[in-house]
């Protein structure tokens, strides 16, 4: 980038976003008050943007107003605005402003979301960009947070983090839609000031990755039991409720309807579920997904990858 004959470096920046969905409202609250006290987060010296996903969802405290902004992220809404759609014209939006090459352009970009799932605090990587896995080894090294790689999902596409040259979500829970939590925000903040500092290290040179990392690679999502007329007829058992990252064996419970049919899992082979009851997911007829653990050598590349980006 050029100004009045000057080479400019760009400035490493990173975007954080909270409310990409308007009711999961921990990050927003905690991005707020550091508006009012900017030195509630350690930044580590990284010079960062926060931002509010989808602040017409957080006013109305819903999710989103007409399509899930999460899934709005895709080539065809870029090249085309449609003001009909809220969350399309959002997306242009943020990646107009801050995508590696909008107007206050960011390299890296950190999306804060809840879950209603037993889930904990895990990172969700969407495919196996080298930059991406450099940078959750890191926190996994750092944290022992599960990272969930998303992928080979064709119905499920058009996700915010992948719009910038690296990305992550962090999903934090349990806690309901709408819901205040003291360690859900204590969580969040936790995690993003060990993201930066991170994030600073490799910028200083200052590397510690690790050998291996472990990977819950997606493999598939299931639905609810339904009716002839597609309605749901069966709930999630008992025993499966609240176990995610729990592996599952042949003939254990995952459904029981009202007339006391039991619906087990049939697979031959073990896989973990996890988003088990996801409240967000019933609209997207996925009752769990299913992942199966792997451990991965770290490789150089995508260090390397990391290094080049951030310096």
């Amino acid at each position: 980038m050029y100004a009045g004959g000057r080479l400019l470096l760009m400035q490493l920046q990173v975007l954080l976003v909270a409310g990409t969905h308007g009711n999961e409202i921990n990050g927003i609250w905690l991005f707020e008050q550091c508006e009012k006290s900017p030195f509630l987060i350690n930044t580590h010296g990284i010079k960062t943007i926060k931002v509010i996903g989808n602040p017409e969802a957080k006013k109305a405290g819903t999710r989103y107003i007409d399509n899930d902004l999460n899934r709005s992220f895709l080539a065809e809404s870029f090249s085309s605005m449609n003001s009909s759609n809220l969350e399309g014209v959002r997306a242009n939006q943020l990646v107009r402003l801050y995508g590696n090459q909008g107007e206050n352009p960011c390299q890296i970009v950190l999306d804060f979301h809840t879950t209603t799932a037993s889930m904990g605090s895990c990172l969700v990587v969407y495919g196996r960009r080298e930059a991406d896995l450099a940078l959750a080894s890191l926190i996994q090294n750092r944290l022992g947070l599960p990272i969930y790689l998303h992928e080979t999902d064709k119905k499920q596409t058009g996700f915010l983090v992948e719009s910038w040259p690296c990305g992550l979500v962090i999903e934090i829970g349990p806690i309901g839609q709408g819901l205040l939590n003291s360690k859900i925000i204590s969580q969040t903040k936790l995690i993003l000031e060990n993201f930066l500092e991170q994030i600073q290290q490799v910028k200083n040179l200052n590397l510690l990755f690790p050998e291996k990392l472990i990977i819950h690679r997606h493999i598939k999502s299931i639905d609810f039991p339904r009716d002839e007329e597609g309605h749901i007829d069966g709930y999630v058992h008992s025993l499966r409720q609240s176990k995610d990252w729990q592996p599952l064996k042949k003939n254990d419970e995952l459904f029981y309807k009202l007339n006391g049919e039991t619906i087990r899992f049939e697979e031959d082979e073990s896989f973990i579920p996890v988003f088990i009851n996801e409240a967000a997911y019933m609209e997207k007829n996925i009752a769990m997904s299913f992942t199966k653990r792997e451990l991965w050598k770290f490789k150089p590349e995508w260090k390397q990858s990391l290094i080049d980006l951030i310096n």
